[in-house]
């Protein structure tokens, strides 16, 4: 095999900064050793990766290629020596999470893991789910837990949890009324308060309502789910959330959960790997534990 792991690393490098010089201090060496690793690899396969754009070196289609499973092989790499080079060091893991799980699930359900793993490591990678399949496909996580569909290839989705949506007001809201069910016509002349585009809640929230109002007319678009709780209870507007985020304002009763003429609203959130990744033990036993207690969390 007269490939190398070392020219592998420095043309991911490359690909990162651009450049064989920054890819240099990426990798600790010297320009000229980085450009001979990047030209003797494109000597072994027989192309060029990169297109010479000015001083820029851009991936090609050949490039583009080789990418995940230069990356896949990197991974195995790190994988062998955290098991074996250093076996009582423990692993780290890291674990995406799409912005709703991982701002009111993920902190107590990697709590628990480590209460039940001593010793155990895991970084969080919060985002929205659009990013957060990215950085699975890019191997930039271990595993995610996203809370939309997923439309990347070569990744491998598991459901993981049910959630359940509903629809929110101040108590003061117009359309509160005198407590009666709220009709469709009154849900499609409110005003809603939407996460932002490539957001998986956004994604579940459309996908829920629109078969029943037809449009949902946003007067504004948020971040974050909490912006838009806090938001909503200012009375800016109307929201559809997770149970889970708005509880607390629903128990300090500066939220009314509506009754309305729609069914249940209910999502699934999903468990993402990559479809190329090895599973190393430390890894299979996380995913095991978030199966364990996502259903923990559901009601009986």
């Amino acid at each position: 095999m007269k490939i190398s792991l070392r020219q592998l690393q420095i043309f991911l490098a490359v690909a990162q900064a651009g450049s064989t010089t920054a890819a240099a201090e990426l990798v600790a060496l010297s320009q000229s050793a980085a450009s001979a690793a990047l030209n003797e690899l494109e000597h072994l396969l027989g192309v060029q990766l990169f297109d010479r754009v000015g001083k820029r070196l851009v991936l090609n289609d050949s490039g583009r290629r080789l990418l995940p499973q230069a990356r896949h092989m990197l991974d195995l790499a790190h994988t062998i020596e955290r098991q074996f080079v250093d076996p009582h060091a423990g692993s780290e893991l890291h674990i995406g999470a799409s912005t709703t799980i991982g701002s009111y699930m993920l902190p107590a359900m990697v709590a628990a893991y480590r209460r039940a793993h001593a010793g155990a490591r895991v970084r969080a990678l919060v985002a929205n789910t659009a990013d957060i399949v990215a950085a699975v496909v890019n191997f930039e996580v271990d595993a995610a837990l996203i809370e939309g569909p997923c439309h990347a290839d070569d990744v491998e989705v598991e459901p993981w949890m049910t959630d359940e949506l509903i629809v929110v007001a101040a108590p003061d809201h117009p359309i509160v009324g005198d407590g009666r069910k709220i009709s469709l016509k009154q849900l499609r002349q409110a005003e809603w308060l939407l996460r932002e585009a490539g957001s998986g809640t956004r994604e579940a929230v459309e996908h829920a309502l629109i078969p029943y109002l037809h449009h949902l007319p946003s007067s504004f678009e948020f971040g974050n789910s909490e912006a838009i709780k806090r938001a909503t209870a200012e009375g800016l507007g109307i929201s559809c959330l997770s149970r889970a985020v708005v509880q607390d304002l629903i128990e300090s009763g500066k939220l009314l959960e509506l009754p309305t003429a729609l069914p249940t609203l209910r999502r699934h959130f999903y468990m993402v790997v990559s479809s190329h990744r090895a599973a190393s033990p430390s890894l299979t036993a996380l995913l095991a534990f978030c199966r364990y207690w996502a259903r923990l969390q559901q009601p009986a």
